[in-house]
């Protein structure tokens, strides 16, 4: 059994490494360079609690049962990498500083904690004991110390030795042109003008997953690019901020080699990777809100990705009726946190056949049953 993998991001790296282990004949084909879209460009957030909302329940089950698998993941590709990638459990402090963000907090608060998520409600005064940065006009705030963070860049690194240890192939520049299908079988794919034949091809090309042709009209992703810019900034004696403070329209996540990040945009910008000055002024104006001594840091650098958003902003991962047709996309703001959960079971699914208990509902059947 052979397998190709379309798509060199974290979630294509970390799903080919896991079949490499079990012996599967894996290739993995990007268009560009492994790891340098989206996946890197991400600030390395694993905060389930934080970013639920009221709507996301079956959603943050996914994300929580992920972020419990990643001491093991993380452990797993140390052994294949040499590479040390540590899980940083910082926690997430969602700050309010006026009555609207105090009411909104209250409901996000009584929420987790009808649904038994282990989280604190803070006095204003108690949450600048936990963050002495926070703005003096915090309020109130929720605390969930559970919620943790990694260097996605590294974690990037590390999949790339790993994969490759193992026994898989990575090619990169390589943008596959069309995949095979005959009949209800897929028989491989066509790049550089060539036919190969793969038993299995595993769509995980991000924001791009809808644009591979061959696919049938009914099994093209609902996938676009929703962009996001984040701000670097390099900490310092004026801001030594230790929590990630979670506030109204702004993250900001202080990362173990020194920067501050601040983000991030949500845009309906088609594929524009362009940083822009409306965009950098908001998320800056609204953490200077939350963190007033970020005013004095310098900045590093900007990057910019593009999340995968499927119609209804959930992954879409598993099989299709198309035999040894995989979907693993649509990750959105959640690739970095889910990746373990997607490379364990997917690899355990295409290696076995297995269907996935956990990935139930996310498979793309849910969108094109819609139009039967």
């Amino acid at each position: 059994m052979n397998t190709v993998i379309i798509g060199g991001g974290i979630i294509g790296l970390s799903i080919g490494w896991q079949l490499a282990k079990k012996g599967v004949n894996v290739e993995i084909l990007e268009k560009d360079k492994a790891g340098l879209s989206a996946s890197r460009a991400a600030a390395g957030m694993l905060a389930p609690q934080a970013e639920m909302g009221f709507e996301d329940i079956e959603l943050f089950y996914l994300c929580r049962s992920s972020l419990d698998l990643f001491p093991r993941f993380t452990e797993e590709l140390y052994n294949d990498s040499g590479i040390k990638v540590e899980l940083e459990r910082t926690g997430c402090i969602l700050p309010g500083f006026d009555r609207d963000d105090a009411e909104r907090l209250r409901r996000l608060y009584d929420f987790r904690e009808k649904i038994g998520m282990p989280v604190l409600w803070l006095t204003g005064s108690e949450a600048r004991e936990i963050e002495p940065f926070l703005s003096p006009r915090c309020t109130g705030a929720i605390w969930i110390e559970d919620d943790a963070q990694i260097n996605n860049r590294l974690l990037l690194d590390a999949l790339k030795i790993a994969f490759v240890k193992c026994g898989g192939r990575l090619y990169e520049d390589h943008e596959v042109e069309e995949i095979i299908i005959e009949g209800d079988k897929v028989k491989g794919i066509k790049v550089h003008g060539t036919n190969l034949n793969f038993n299995n091809v595993v769509v995980a090309a991000g924001s791009w997953s809808k644009q591979i042709k061959g696919l049938p009209d009914n099994l093209l992703p609902p996938v676009r690019p929703v962009k996001g810019q984040i701000i670097n900034l390099r900490l310092n004696d004026s801001c030594k901020i230790s929590k990630v403070v979670r506030a109204p329209d702004v993250y900001l996540l202080p990362k173990s080699d020194g920067r501050l990040i601040v983000g991030a945009s949500v845009e309906e910008q088609g594929f524009d990777v362009n940083p822009t000055a409306g965009e950098i002024f908001r998320l800056l104006e609204r953490g200077w809100e939350a963190v007033p001594s970020i005013y004095d840091l310098p900045i590093e650098s900007i990057d910019v990705g593009l999340r995968p958003g499927s119609r209804d902003h959930m992954p879409i991962v598993g099989d299709s009726e198309v035999e040894g047709l995989y979907f693993a996309t649509g990750h959105y703001r959640n690739g970095i946190l889910l990746t373990p959960v997607t490379a364990f079971e997917m690899a355990e699914w295409i290696s076995t056949g297995n269907k996935s208990d956990v990935l139930k509902g996310f498979g793309i059947e849910r969108f094109y049953k819609e139009t039967v």
